[in-house]
């Protein structure tokens, strides 16, 4: 088989969440379990990081690995979506996965996997793992791609968990309050092993609290231990400047990102708090830890977050696609000097639009459209539920026709913004 054939293979074969949707979630860990017996559990030869969350989960990941990369460990990272690759999911040391690994993982077992029959996620998180083992990694990043208790991942024993940002998203699987999905989140907490929480909610607090006091495991919150501040310029070769600060000892910290987003703030918190924790296992230096912030792009590849596409209008792009991650980009899409706004949107047909179209500025011009995959929702009825919030535009049948219509309808001095889904993100980048 070619590695095309194998992604045809896989693509048609297996139910996957980001084709599909819903009918592709397995509320168990029975086929990941059979998969990871079967592989004589892979990832048990090598330390691992759980880290999941609703916003901030993937940026997070990435930074752990680029700083653990930096200290000189062979470093894996296991992330979901892919934008452009299915390969950008698996990586060691920043490069992704040979596609000739791919072809023989399936071709060598696809008798297994016929009797499993399992979900695409599951497939891959096996495929995963037996990789990073067949590589000799010394640690990897498993970021969890739904929920946290009945995902994939979660058959691993971490040295760390890691908790991003709750917000309103997947509530069709996870649960309608931010408490029930909190509830979901929590299920990475192991007996006894530390975990940091990004940020403090009032919601779920406590569901995190309950959680780690059952399981005796220790629990910090990295936004009582930690403060960011972000430059308000934006450099263009070097990004944002951050200034943290260790609020018990008031000791500064200073460094650049060149991950933009007003939201990395309480990422960058998260990160700093997982290596005051990561630093008793490994061996990390402060220039390890700024370096890799620093280089998180080049080390690991990602892409998609506040990412700046063109100068000439400026065009930007971000993944953000949830309520909590599109008041974030909204709010800073405020404070750009720009001489009119262009919106590039469209969403997958299980998106609450009710809790996401408000926040979208209605000064702007809007190109409904959607991505190319079965869940996309249908761009004309994107801008029939547009309508309703005051949003107003043309409706585009692919992304790139929107994103030319933008382009050339916007000035030099405007601005255009892509966004709403990760896989109209992926079409553009």
């Amino acid at each position: 088989m070619t590695y095309s054939e194998v992604l045809e293979f896989l693509f048609s074969q297996f139910p996957s969440y980001h084709r599909i949707g819903k009918a592709a979630y397995r509320n168990d860990l029975d086929n990941i379990i059979i998969l990871d017996n079967y592989f004589k559990n892979p990832h048990r030869r090598y330390f691992t990081i759980h880290v999941a969350g609703t916003n901030g989960k993937g940026s997070v990941s990435h930074m752990i690995a680029s700083i653990l990369q930096e200290a000189g460990y062979k470093t894996g990272l296991f992330t979901s979506p892919h934008l452009k690759d299915f390969r950008e999911r698996i990586r060691v040391n920043g490069e992704m996965i040979p596609e000739n690994n791919v072809i023989t993982f399936v071709t060598n077992h696809k008798d297994l996997i016929s009797s499993v029959n399992p979900s695409f996620f599951e497939m891959t998180v096996a495929m995963a793992f037996n990789y990073f083992a067949e590589c000799n990694v010394e640690v990897a990043v498993v970021e969890v791609g739904l929920g946290g208790r009945l995902d994939s991942t979660n058959i691993i024993n971490p040295v760390l968990s890691v908790i991003t940002n709750i917000g309103h998203d997947h509530m069709d699987i996870l649960g309608d309050t931010l408490e029930k999905i909190a509830f979901e989140k929590a299920g990475i907490i192991k007996e006894k092993i530390p975990v940091i929480i990004s940020e403090t909610q009032p919601e779920t607090k406590n569901v995190f609290l309950k959680k780690a006091e059952d399981l005796k495991a220790p629990i910090y919150f990295a936004d009582t231990i930690f403060s960011c501040e972000l430059s308000k310029n934006i450099n263009e070769n070097e990004g944002r400047h951050f200034l943290i600060t260790e609020l018990s000892t008031g000791n500064r910290f200073e460094g650049t990102t060149i991950l933009t987003g007003n939201y990395q703030a309480k990422n960058i918190n998260a990160v700093f708090a997982a290596f005051n924790l990561l630093k008793e296992v490994f061996d990390i230096s402060e220039l390890n830890i700024s370096e890799g912030i620093r280089k998180v792009i080049l080390n690991t590849g990602l892409s998609g977050r506040w990412q700046i596409l063109s100068k000439s209008p400026l065009t930007i792009c971000d993944t953000g696609h949830n309520k909590e991650g599109l008041e974030y980009v909204t709010s800073q899409l405020e404070n750009i000097p720009k001489s009119g706004l262009h919106m590039v949107i469209g969403f997958v047909n299980d998106k609450d639009l009710g809790s996401v179209l408000p926040l979208l500025p209605k000064d702007a011009a809007y190109y409904f459209t959607k991505a190319s995959l079965p869940r996309a929702l249908n761009e004309s009825v994107l801008k029939s539920e547009g309508e309703k919030y005051g949003l107003k535009g043309e409706c585009y049948t692919d992304v790139v026709s929107a994103l030319n219509a933008a382009r050339n309808n916007a000035k030099p001095t405007d601005l255009i913004f892509i966004g709403g889904s990760t896989f109209v993100v992926a079409e553009v980048i």
